[in-house]
C-alpha cells in the first residue's frame, strides 16, 4: 500500500467494520486519513486502534447539508494533494418482503446507502477534477450483483451504487480519476445484529437470533482482510473488487444464469432457514 501515503483519504462509516479497518490500514502507511461516521464513540475507538493517527469527523451521510458543510470545511485543508474518497457508510434493514416494507424504512436506507454515496461524490468530485487526480471507491455488495428476497431496499441501494459507479467510470475514462466498485460477500461485522427493524415486521428475539446466526455462519471474511483486498484493488486501479469466495460464486452464477439465478438463490435461502428453524 505504498502509494496510499501520497494521498489524503476520506472514509465514511469508519466507526466500525470495514471502514474502521480501512482507516487503520491507510493510517499505517503514513497517509493523512479523515475518518467519518455518525457514531462518535465508534470513531474514537477507530482513532485509538490507529494509534491516534487519524482525524475524526462526525458526519451523517443521509444529511445533504451536513455533507456540504463537511466538504466546505475539508477541501481548503487538503493542500492540493490527490484525494481518495471511500464511500463505505451503510446500514441494514430487516423488513421482510417488499409488500410489507414501509416506504419510510425503504427511503431511510436509500438515504444512507445510495444517496450518501451520490452526495459525497458530488461534493468532492469537483476537487478531483480541478486537480486532475483522485480515486473514488464505492462499497456495493453481493446484493448489488444478485437481488435477494426480503432485501428489497438493500439490494436496490447496492445495485444503484454499482450502476452509479459504472456511469462515473465511463464519464471519467479520459481523465486520471479512477473509480472502484467493491462487492463484499459475508463480512464478520455487526451489520446484521444492528439492522433496523421494519415497522411492519414483527420479530421475536428467537427470530432475530436466527437471522444473526445465519449471517455469522455465512460471514467468512474478516473486516481486516476485506480492507486489505480493497486497498490492493485501489493500488491496482481495479474497476471491480470481489471480496470472498461467496462474492465470486455469486458473480459467476449471475453471469452464467442471469435470470434463473433467482430460483437457485431462493431455494438455497429457503433450505437454510427451514433447516435452522
Amino acid at each position: 500500500m505504498s502509494t496510499l501515503k501520497n494521498h489524503v483519504i476520506i472514509i465514511t462509516g469508519a466507526g466500525s467494520g470495514i471502514g474502521r479497518q480501512l482507516a487503520i490500514q491507510a493510517a499505517a502507511t503514513g497517509a493523512p486519513v479523515i475518518a467519518t461516521d455518525i457514531n462518535l464513540n465508534g470513531l474514537a475507538e477507530t482513532n485509538r486502534l490507529a494509534g491516534g493517527a487519524v482525524t475524526t469527523r462526525q458526519l451523517d451521510v443521509s444529511d445533504a447539508a451536513s455533507i456540504q458543510r463537511f466538504a466546505d470545511e475539508t477541501i481548503p485543508a487538503l493542500g492540493n494533494r490527490p484525494l481518495i474518497l471511500v464511500n463505505n457508510a451503510g446500514v441494514a434493514l430487516s423488513s421482510g418482503p417488499f409488500a410489507t416494507t414501509e416506504l419510510d424504512d425503504f427511503e431511510w436506507l436509500l438515504s444512507i446507502n445510495l444517496w450518501g454515496v451520490i452526495r459525497m461524490t458530488k461534493a468532492f468530485l469537483p476537487y478531483m477534477t480541478e486537480h486532475n487526480a483522485g480515486h473514488i471507491v464505492n462499497l456495493s455488495s453481493v446484493f448489488g450483483l444478485a437481488g435477494v428476497m426480503n432485501q428489497s431496499a438493500y439490494s436496490t441501494a447496492k445495485f444503484g451504487v454499482r450502476g452509479f459507479s459504472d456511469v462515473l467510470r465511463m464519464e471519467l475514462l479520459d481523465t486520471p480519476i479512477k473509480v472502484t466498485c467493491v462487492h463484499p460477500g459475508g463480512i464478520k461485522t455487526a451489520i446484521a445484529s444492528s439492522a433496523r427493524q421494519g415497522k411492519n415486521t414483527p420479530v421475536t428475539d428467537a427470530m432475530k437470533q436466527n437471522a444473526v446466526s445465519s449471517f455469522e455462519k455465512a460471514a467468512r471474511t474478516t473486516p481486516d482482510e476485506a480492507a486489505r483486498q480493497i486497498w490492493r484493488g485501489v493500488e491496482q486501479d481495479k474497476a471491480r473488487v470481489l471480496i470472498g469466495a461467496d462474492a465470486r460464486q455469486i458473480e459467476w452464477l449471475t453471469r452464467l444464469l442471469p435470470t434463473r439465478y433467482v430460483q437457485i438463490i431462493r431455494s438455497k435461502i429457503e433450505r437454510t432457514f427451514n433447516t435452522e428453524g
